[in-house]
């Protein structure tokens, strides 16, 4: 796995045979599969990505990736923070919209691909104005034409109050230690019913809903230079192994190859 990062940005290129669990970002996310192919679950259904196919996530959207074949994948990958992102779209809409998301997780279009490949080397050379203004034109022309222009509400499925009173619990504060009771009694569910719904409603158990916000302190925190043992102890996990088991899993490479591409 290789990473960089600039001005909120980050750009990772990966080859890897790993089965990644269930999963989610902070930012959205563009890439382009490189070689071999994969299965995923994402918030739009279960897809195939093959070589050449763009393929997007959305920030919070669950999902899990699959090598198709023994011969692994390889992707590279642009993560933009979300004010990136609206910031582009508002300029692309004039105003007319301030939130939008990814409509489609795989996209076979080859002039899209090819877009996005000059992107991404663009992205290897940002920081002198110059390669930020070529950055930043080939960026919003990608954006405008791999999002279609929907609101993020539009085909999702709506979660019930009740569950959303749960997993606003757990996003109040990842770190405080939960109970399945104090899920049931915030959403006025029982204990099966949150399990239930809370999977239905996110993709996750609230178990795994709760490692998936505590990994994200962690790789936050990794971003910015913060030691690896201090990270899991702020992240809410009992020590650094038990912290670098989940990163493993969900991510594919380890919480100390991450901090070295991106510090």
């Amino acid at each position: 796995m290789m990473a960089r990062r600039f001005a909120g940005v980050e750009v990772v290129e990966a080859a890897t045979r790993h089965s990644f669990a269930r999963h989610t970002h902070e930012q959205f996310g563009i890439g382009l599969i490189h070689q071999g192919a994969q299965r995923s679950l994402s918030g739009r259904g279960t897809v195939e990505a093959e070589a050449g196919d763009v393929i997007t996530v959305n920030p919070g959207e669950i999902h899990d990736g699959v090598p198709i074949g023994d011969a692994g994948r390889s992707w590279r990958m642009l993560y933009l923070e979300p004010a990136l992102v609206e910031a582009a779209v508002g300029d692309i809409s004039e105003g007319r919209w301030t939130t939008r998301e990814f409509a489609d997780p795989v996209i076979r279009n080859d002039a899209l691909a090819v877009r996005f490949r000059a992107l991404f080397a663009a992205a290897a050379t940002a920081g002198g104005a110059e390669a930020t203004l070529r950055w930043e034109e080939l960026a919003v022309t990608l954006i405008a034409e791999a999002m279609r222009l929907v609101p993020l509400s539009a085909g999702r499925h709506t979660t019930p109050a009740s569950i959303a009173a749960a997993v606003n619990l757990i996003d109040d504060d990842p770190l405080a230690p939960l109970t399945l009771a104090d899920l049931a009694q915030a959403s006025g569910l029982s204990r099966f019913q949150v399990v239930r719904g809370f999977a239905k409603a996110t993709g996750l158990t609230p178990h795994a809903y709760l490692l998936q916000r505590r990994i994200d302190i962690v790789r936050r925190l990794i971003g910015t230079g913060t030691p690896l043992a201090e990270a899991a102890i702020a992240g809410g996990f009992a020590d650094q192994s038990h912290m670098t088991r989940v990163f493993v899993r969900k991510y594919g490479f380890s919480p100390g190859a991450y901090a070295q591409a991106v510090t």
